[in-house]
């Protein structure tokens, strides 16, 4: 039996890419899963093929920058579930630009999805775990947030928080049995480029991703960091594909 049956997971960003895989790989190993993003009609219709599959999933329409909606996604998988296993913090967006264009809304997105957004759904979970003395947090960050690269510029810096954050939270929770994950991938095969607004610099990442790697790898990594026994904690992990070279 895998560790992650009957794990109660609930997963930011599940309507598509990384999210979606993440959900459908979860409830293959019996984990029972509180879906959560924005779009109501593929939250619906995962939920839908999940449960044909004979999984367990419930979900909440949810914007992550909103912490009050955050509190109301964890206390609505307390209600059903009774606890809270694991969260993923997968929502994000990568709207890359060059600092001079002074896209000053696309900032603002990034770091309220990328940084408030997980934030908001530590501080969501965290009292229910620390109560228990046990769970997980996964954080997804990125390859930028190990390097920069022209027009990376803020969207690294988010992801280089994601890190900080999830590191600072290791040493502040440790000792309460809570594990923390930093998943960082490389280039997969996912919706993030369509926020790219420079359709010259959209072109471009769009030929580099040509190489990208299918969500479902992600997922994996995702589900191999859930399943390791309580004692032991996956706190990062890159995944690029193999032929990428940032």
């Amino acid at each position: 039996m895998s560790n992650i049956q009957g794990k109660v997971v609930i997963i930011t960003g599940a309507s598509s890419g990384i999210g979606e895989a993440t959900a459908k790989e979860l409830a293959s190993k019996g984990a029972k899963l509180v879906l959560a993003a924005r779009r109501e009609d593929r939250l619906k219709k995962l939920q839908e093929e999940i449960q044909k599959n004979g999984g367990q999933a419930i979900y909440k329409v949810t914007d992550v920058t909103s912490y009050e909606q955050m509190e109301e996604l964890a206390d609505y998988a307390l209600k059903e579930f009774g606890k809270i296993d694991v969260l993923v913090n997968n929502a994000g967006v990568m709207p890359l630009s060059p600092v001079y264009q002074k896209k000053i809304n696309e900032w603002d997105t990034m770091i309220d999805v990328n940084i408030k957004g997980v934030l908001y759904g530590i501080a969501a979970v965290l009292p229910s775990k620390r109560e228990r003395k046990e769970g997980h947090i996964i954080n997804v960050s990125s390859i930028a947030g190990h390097l920069v690269f022209p027009a990376s510029s803020v969207y690294s810096g988010t992801k280089f928080a994601v890190r900080a954050i999830t590191e600072g939270l290791r040493k502040e929770e440790f000792i309460n049995n809570i594990r923390t994950t930093i998943i960082s991938p490389g280039a997969v095969a996912t919706e993030l480029i369509e926020a790219i607004s420079d359709l010259e610099l959209k072109a471009k990442i769009v030929e580099e991703s040509k190489v990208a790697i299918d969500p479902a790898s992600i997922a994996r990594a995702i589900a191999f960091a859930i399943e390791q026994p309580s004692d032991v904690a996956i706190n990062e992990m890159i995944i690029r594909p193999t032929i990428q070279e940032l």
